[in-house]
């Protein structure tokens, strides 16, 4: 090992975790470099094909990363990737322990994201509210294609009115990564608010969750 693969822990001891950069990060996931390359070089180059995001990282299945970076085996490959979903995954829990009042869509988003990020199909997510709009349960109604989902709209309801909510929130995530909604996506929000209005519930909002953005119906005057 490289003197210099060593100094992104000695920084971890000495100054944190927050004191170090992805490279660094990801130099301590990986440990080790490959043959003719230092770890710390070898993460600066992998994040630059990248653009700099680990967000794209994270959408990348181990085999195709595995694939892509000639050297790296299933072992960097699996501990690099496990290590950003658990910080996607600290992020959403952090979220979830406070447990917020759902009062904006940017809050909605954070704590559901954990169930919608990098899928490479359609989920259909309902977040119910008790009446202080804190969370009450949520669950998946459907799964489906790259570009479409089934959801059982009376489903939906019946959920609702066995948990007694007082209001909920619908989700589902667009694969492709475009947030306009379909003519499907406006129909279904439009039937599922008016079941709702039956029952005294409130639908808030429809959030369509993209790569790290989201499409709300209710900032966007659509419920």
């Amino acid at each position: 090992m490289k003197k210099n693969d060593n100094l992104p822990r000695e920084k971890a001891l000495s100054k944190g975790f927050k004191a170090l950069s992805d490279a660094e990060l990801m130099a301590i996931l990986f440990g080790t470099g490959i043959k003719g390359k230092g770890v710390l070089a070898l993460c600066e180059e992998i994040l630059e094909e990248y653009g700099g995001h680990l967000s794209k990282i994270a959408r990348t299945e181990a085999h195709e990363f595995i694939k892509q970076h000639k050297g790296i085996g299933p072992a960097k490959a699996l501990t690099l990737l496990a290590g950003i979903e658990l910080g996607v995954r600290a992020a959403s829990d952090a979220v979830s322990i406070d447990e917020p009042s759902i009062t904006s869509s940017n809050t909605a988003f954070e704590y559901m994201h954990k169930h919608l990020y990098n899928l490479d199909h359609e989920e259909f997510w309902v977040l119910l509210l008790r009446n202080n709009l804190k969370p009450l349960r949520e669950f998946k109604v459907g799964q489906g294609s790259l570009t479409a989902t089934a959801v059982d709209v009376k489903m939906v309801l019946r959920e609702a009115v066995i948990n007694n909510a007082a209001a909920m929130m619908i989700f589902h995530n667009h694969p492709s990564g475009s947030l306009t909604p379909s003519p499907q996506d406006v129909s279904l929000t439009r039937k599922i608010s008016e079941g709702a209005k039956l029952f005294d519930i409130k639908m808030l909002d429809h959030i369509i969750v993209g790569h790290n953005a989201f499409y709300s119906f209710n900032d966007e005057g659509k419920i």
